[in-house]
């Protein structure tokens, strides 16, 4: 019996999206977060004495800004070195041959497959057979499984592969492949690369998604790390073992406001579900977004505070742990309880208003305005061009959602009032 890790996506010193940006955020755990998954791995590997490691894919995150990060991945390698474990790994869409340009010289445990095209790796001590071919450039729209060599008989027969299994949605779909071509292909198991998501799509022959060991935005919440691939004596895939390795965790908490009738309800919510999600991730730092849903009467109102709303929650974070949770924003996806048809019934300039919000763009300023914003002195222009002209389709979805129910609300007022 022996065991394995496959593991990849680890995106070495790349960036976490949505927290590095912010002033307030914890910056180093943020600024290391995954070195830190890359050691999880390495200290993991050693202590489960594994008798390899596979990396399947985008190590890195692109090209180093320094060597510092070549530095840091010899650093944890050569802890396997010590160890007698030897690597396997291959290049991805983000760290393709073309794409590194500086490199440093790898300890003599870590084994790289070519790109040009697949090779086999033999364990220097174990019937095992890895199979792989990394991307000399960023776009790989071929089939790269479709050359594999052929299983190795009497060996356990890994194949390496960066790739989008199926053409999965919303990823790039580089080096194509599909999931009857793998199961058939002869190999025991397939580690794949390039999906964020983990998972198992199939058992013996197994093909599996380990996800990546550190998510980086909040599209890539829940846990992330590695499996501990577990081979019995017949050479048959007896148990793959998911392990945490993230340090910093992402949380999207949804708040349903439907039976909520007024903002210290809304708050009190909100540092219950937070103190939860702190609670759930294992002494991480939590990076958590709020997005409150549900038709409600406070719909308007939410929408009219949502930069004090926005205070308030970040400000609740802070009061239960400073130092483990970031709040990285509140959105708001309630349902407005007004019937605009019936609100324009009321009379000819109220019907013109809401007719103008649905084709409300705060991108597209009407020409009084933008003749307006020009006479403005120029810290008063600089200060107001994120929020006259956002710049994402997201930024001006929420803004026209802001809007539209600030004047819906005063609409409403101004009928009840009369």
């Amino acid at each position: 019996m022996f065991k394995f890790i496959h593991a990849a996506d680890i995106h070495l010193d790349s960036p976490l999206v949505g927290l590095s940006q912010h002033e307030e955020a914890p910056a180093e755990a943020i600024r290391v977060a995954t070195r830190t998954a890359l050691t999880r791995l390495i200290d993991y590997a050693i202590s489960e004495q594994v008798a390899f490691l596979v990396i399947a894919g985008d190590l890195y995150d692109g090209d180093w800004k320094d060597f510092g990060t070549g530095i840091s991945f010899n650093h944890e390698m050569r802890k396997l070195e010590s160890a007698n474990i030897p690597v396997y790994l291959i290049y991805g869409n983000h760290d393709a041959e073309s794409r590194v340009t500086k490199s440093l010289t790898l300890p003599s445990n870590v084994h790289v497959f070519p790109t040009k095209n697949p090779a086999t790796f033999q364990h220097p001590t174990l019937p095992v057979s890895l199979h792989g071919q990394g991307f000399a450039t960023p776009a790989v729209t071929e089939n790269l499984a479709s050359n594999y060599p052929e299983p190795v008989g009497e060996h356990y027969n890994i194949g390496l592969l960066h790739t989008n299994l199926g053409d999965a949605d919303g990823h790039g779909n580089y080096a194509p492949s599909n999931l009857n071509q793998l199961v058939g292909h002869g190999y025991h198991y397939w580690a794949l690369g390039h999906i964020h998501q983990r998972k198992i799509h199939h058992s013996n022959p197994h093909v599996v998604y380990s996800g990546n060991t550190q998510g980086r935005h909040i599209n890539e919440t829940g846990g992330k790390g590695c499996y501990l691939v577990t081979i019995n004596d017949e050479l048959e895939t007896e148990n793959c073992h998911f392990q945490e390795l993230d340090s910093v965790r992402w949380d999207n908490v949804e708040i349903d406001c439907s039976g909520l009738t007024d903002e210290h309800q809304v708050l009190t919510t909100v540092r219950d579900r937070i103190s939860k999600a702190l609670n759930d991730v294992d002494g991480r730092l939590l990076a958590i977004r709020l997005t409150l849903t549900g038709h409600t009467t406070l719909h308007e109102s939410l929408h009219a505070e949502h930069t004090r709303l926005t205070a308030e929650a970040r400000n609740i974070a802070i009061e239960i742990d400073h130092e483990s949770i970031w709040l990285e924003g509140v959105r708001l996806k309630t349902q407005s309880l007004l019937d605009p048809n019936e609100l324009a019934k009321q009379d000819d300039l109220t019907a013109f208003v809401l007719d103008a919000l649905e084709a409300f763009d705060p991108s597209d300023l009407p020409m009084p305005v933008a003749n307006l914003q020009k006479k403005l002195p120029a810290d008063a222009i600089k200060a107001l061009a994120g929020a006259l002209k956002p710049g994402t389709d997201q930024e001006r979805k929420e803004i026209a959602e802001d809007v539209t129910a600030i004047v819906l609300q005063a609409i409403a007022t101004s009928d009840s009032a009369s």
